[in-house]
């Protein structure tokens, strides 16, 4: 009978301890929810919001506060609200080549003024050799950097990586059609369009005329039609017709279609040849008007620049600004790049100090501009000046005021190419 008893007393207590139990691990569970919580003592869903509308310069730090915040700046749902808000941002990428050779990406956000440094594109090994990405194409479609193809030891490849800002990584993709490099890219209907270039046969480099274009929602490429080059039958002498050789120099996207101007190249001289018009609703070439295809500015042999602001093309035809602020364009690490964001002209180039510096120009306030597209044959917009600088960071250039907005000291790096993303 004691036997009995104690043995109930025994359950009731153990029935005490097992409730005390409950109560222990219900204290500890509430306490974990609130601990893995983003924000303490708010709603995951609220904490989002919040972090949705910090600026993007901010999730560097962001990402050190904890694992759980890293991985919440980390996902395409963020940018996918960010956007919904109406808190996109618009960051200027400009790719540099050091004395070594080596590439390397930095990022501006306009608003802040304030650089950051791209994590470093891998190293691709094949068939024992090492890929520095020379003469690759560069591009941008849905938020995400590309980089196109190159030469390796003499061999043009036809390797694509890509870098999502919203992971802050590098990823190779599906690789081109044709192994090239030099070749120009485009965007229409977000979809990226390569053109021409080169390619290695023999131990030489010969002109590409083939052209492709990429799906990032399918990671599928496809054919273009090839860019014809009729000027090369024009030639009258035999000898020029076999030395020149035709090539895509230059390549923007105006009015929903690709502008390519072409060149009639034996390195290192390049001649003006007009240029071609693709349209992607009738997937056809077309000519260029007369005159749009000559005189577009020449950053370096071979590669001319313009780009597209308010609806304005902006390279020739049309001088709306005389002068243009470069120290030296006869020194290869005094290159400039052109770029278009917040709506305004924006000009990438070396200071006196050797410094990276980009200035703005407000297009609605250069003399002779206007919102019309209609293009007409005329010297050069861009041309090399000497500069005044003056007091308040301000560089005058004939009658246009260039603001300095940012400049950062990248060494001896060379200039090689830029693009903004809206991120």
């Amino acid at each position: 009978m004691g036997s009995v008893m104690s043995l109930r007393k025994s359950t009731a207590q153990d029935e005490d301890f097992s409730n005390e139990s409950f109560k222990i691990r219900k204290t500890c569970s509430s306490n974990d929810e609130e601990y893995y919580r983003l924000i303490p003592n708010l709603p995951d869903e609220l904490s989002i919001q919040i972090l949705a509308r910090l600026p993007i310069i901010c999730y560097s730090n962001v990402r050190l506060v904890s694992r759980r915040w890293r991985s919440a700046v980390s996902t395409s749902e963020l940018f996918t609200l960010r956007k919904e808000l109406g808190r996109t941002e618009e960051w200027l990428y400009v790719l540099t080549k050091g004395q070594d050779d080596k590439l390397s990406w930095y990022a501006l956000d306009p608003v802040s003024t304030r650089w950051q440094r791209l994590p470093p594109m891998p190293v691709i090994v094949s068939e024992s050799e090492q890929t520095p990405f020379c003469g690759c194409a560069v591009g941008s479609v849905n938020g995400c950097l590309y980089v196109l193809g190159g030469i390796s030891r003499s061999k043009t490849v036809s390797s694509v990586w890509r870098f999502d800002p919203v992971l802050n990584s590098w990823s190779e993709v599906s690789s081109m059609l044709a192994n090239r490099a030099y070749s120009k890219t485009g965007v229409l209907d977000k979809k990226l369009y390569v053109v021409g270039g080169v390619e290695s046969r023999r131990g030489s480099l010969f002109p590409l005329q083939t052209a492709e274009v990429y799906d990032p929602d399918t990671g599928v490429w496809s054919e273009v039609p090839s860019i014809p080059f009729s000027k090369a039958q024009v030639l009258h002498d035999a000898f020029l017709a076999e030395m020149l050789k035709p090539i895509a120099t230059g390549m923007t996207c105006y009015n929903g279609r690709l502008c390519v101007t072409q060149s009639l190249c034996s390195w290192p001289v390049f001649y003006d040849a007009g240029g071609k018009v693709y349209d992607p609703e009738t997937n056809l070439w077309g000519d260029m008007p007369s005159g749009m295809g000559e005189g577009w500015p020449a950053r370096q042999a071979g590669t001319k620049l313009s780009v597209v602001v308010g609806g304005e093309l902006f390279g020739t035809w049309k001088v709306v600004i005389g002068e243009v602020p470069v120290y030296d364009v006869t020194d290869s690490k005094s290159s400039y790049l052109l770029a278009e964001f917040h709506g305004k002209l924006h000009f990438i180039t070396r200071d006196a100090d050797c410094n990276v510096s980009v200035l703005r120009a407000n297009v609605n306030e250069i003399p002779g501009s206007s919102s019309s597209s209609s293009l007409s044959s005329s010297k050069s917009v861009l041309g090399s000046c000497s500069l005044k600088e003056k007091g308040n960071g301000d560089i005058k250039s004939d009658s246009v005021i260039w603001k300095v907005i940012a400049s950062k000291d990248l060494g001896a790096a060379e200039l090689v190419s830029c693009l903004v993303m809206d991120i």
